[in-house]
């Protein structure tokens, strides 16, 4: 007996976008009395005139959302779904919770469906928390007895005891969504598909939302569909991933590739990830071009792989007191780690082009987007003579679902000395 709980075989949704146009070819605002008119015109033209011929309408323009989707998942498989805006992807899971019907294709499914696809939906503002929770466990599919069954464990992972006979309208956003998710979050089907609920609450609450979903996923052996936009969630709860682009599938596989693949792909095309090149029309370019890259050139670093950071100075004048540094910055714009050049560099004696290198045997950033800050100044003077800030932008995934055994970011720059710095070599 095969354990393939879900299989989708050339799966497309087509939609139909409408469009107002006027004479002269301009879209326009279509008010009530315009719709009874025309299709008054319309009904007139048919009964006078009728014509059997298939006339194409400009007004009206065919959307794929989804195209020739096919793929399989076994039983107890935990799937993230990912991709940019409008790739299709709560498309998709409306299409296999049932809530769509597809265009063409075929769906085969075997096992119960629960599907999450909006945080409080069947609250009623005017029902108490314990009343909303009976009325939305309804909604969901869960019957009164396994409501009964969960009850308190719902109220105890919501943290709304004291509030549970109020109405939920007197409660906080965060109350309310806290509720909402704990009720979905007790459900037992066979199939969960979950469409990015799990960014509900403060961040406490947050981590609690990724543990029970790491436990539904892992624990009790259900089959999971998961989209979200948060990489490090997807990373943490799944091993397998979909990347939808335009309603297609352009990978499906490991996780980690996928990720790397989705963050390569936000970036524009003109932008080369990891890299700085001195702009041509500037004057005073000390960096000529920098680069992020690890062994096998690649831009998206991994924990626990060795990284290189490598830059190239162009030097006029040499001077005994130039120094250069580095630092490496958070997207929240904050310092993680700041490198400093110390022995007698190159540079200081010889003009021309001089390729540094900065090599780390162990990177241990946390998951996110990173870019550099870079100085280069005269010492004894104290001068500046170039600052360059968010340049070679790169992105740290988790290596194979690897978590880290403590975190290297600190709230201060530090100073690493295990980082190997390489020079001499001219450009």
């Amino acid at each position: 007996m095969s354990d393939t709980i879900i299989r989708v075989e050339n799966l497309g949704k087509k939609f139909i976008i409408a469009h107002q146009q006027d004479n002269s070819g301009r879209y326009r605002y279509k008010a009530l009395r315009d719709v009874i008119a025309n299709g008054a015109k319309s009904l007139t033209k048919r009964l006078i005139k009728p014509d059997t011929k298939k006339i194409s309408n400009p007004t009206r323009e065919e959307f794929w959302a989804l195209k020739e989707i096919s793929f399989e998942i076994k039983q107890g498989e935990a799937i993230g779904v990912i991709g940019r805006n409008g790739a299709g992807k709560s498309t998709l899971l409306k299409v296999l919770s049932r809530i769509t019907e597809p265009t063409k294709g075929r769906i085969t499914i075997k096992g119960r469906v629960a599907s999450l696809l909006e945080v409080g939906t069947g609250f009623h503002p005017e029902l108490t928390g314990r009343e909303n929770i009976f009325l939305n466990g309804s909604v969901l599919g869960m019957s009164r007895v396994e409501i009964k069954k969960k009850f308190d464990e719902i109220v105890a992972f919501a943290e709304v005891e004291k509030f549970l006979d109020t109405p939920v309208k007197r409660y906080s956003s965060g109350m309310y969504v806290r509720l909402a998710f704990s009720v979905a979050a007790h459900l037992e089907p066979e199939i969960l598909i979950v469409d990015e609920v799990l960014a509900v609450g403060d961040s406490a609450f947050q981590k609690k939302c990724l543990g029970k979903m790491g436990d539904v996923a892992t624990k009790e052996g259900r089959t999971v569909l998961f989209v979200s936009h948060s990489m490090q969630a997807i990373a943490q709860l799944t091993k397998r991933c979909i990347l939808l682009s335009k309603g297609n599938i352009q990978f499906d596989g490991n996780t980690s590739k996928a990720v790397q693949l989705y963050l390569t792909g936000q970036k524009d095309d003109s932008e080369q990830a990891g890299y700085y090149q001195a702009p041509t029309n500037k004057t005073g370019n000390y960096v000529a071009w920098a680069r992020v890259h690890t062994s096998e050139g690649e831009a998206i670093q991994c924990w626990g792989k060795p990284i290189t950071f490598e830059f190239a100075l162009n030097i006029e004048k040499p001077h005994e007191s130039l120094s250069f540094s580095f630092q490496i910055v958070s997207a929240l714009q904050q310092p993680v780690a700041i490198f400093w050049f110390f022995s007698d560099a190159p540079f200081r004696h010889e003009p021309g082009t001089h390729i540094f290198r900065c090599e780390i045997p162990k990177l241990r950033l946390y998951m996110g987007s990173y870019t550099l800050t870079t100085w280069f100044s005269e010492r004894r003077s104290e001068t500046l003579l170039e600052n360059l800030r968010e340049i070679c932008q790169f992105e740290v995934s988790m290596h194979e679902f690897e978590r880290p055994d403590y975190p290297w970011q600190a709230d201060e720059c530090t100073y690493l000395e295990d980082a190997v710095w390489k020079t001499g070599e001219k450009y």
